[in-house]
């Protein structure tokens, strides 16, 4: 399980947002500007801006800038790192929910399923 809780924290705290969800959503096709990912959003470059740093610094951005041009690229690695932190709490609900499963017994037969 991943044992960098700083990271992890800054992951989360990234994902907490929409607009920086969207921004990684369409990452993940490829590179684009801060005023690319600005624009379906609605935003300002200042804003965006704002909101790419937040990601940088979770690690789920790299920023390269070219003159005046900032151009931002996914770095996955930290998502993969989420994952793992929230598989394990999956096992864990599973097998809760198996145990709960288990008390209440069978589903009951409904109404349509019940002969006369």
């Amino acid at each position: 399980m991943v044992e960098d809780r700083g990271a992890l924290d800054d992951v989360f705290h990234a994902l907490s947002h929409d607009a920086r969800r969207s921004m990684l959503r369409r990452l993940a096709g490829g590179e684009l500007s801060v005023g690319e990912l600005a624009a379906p959003l609605h935003m300002s470059l200042a804003a965006a801006s704002k909101h790419v740093r937040v990601l940088e610094q979770a690690g789920l951005v790299q920023r390269t800038v070219t003159g005046r041009r900032h151009v931002c690229r996914l770095r996955p690695r930290p998502l993969s790192d989420a994952m793992a932190w929230l598989r394990f709490y999956e096992g864990f609900w599973d097998a809760r929910l198996d145990a709960l499963e288990h008390v209440l017994g069978p589903p009951h037969p409904s109404a349509s399923e019940e002969t006369p």
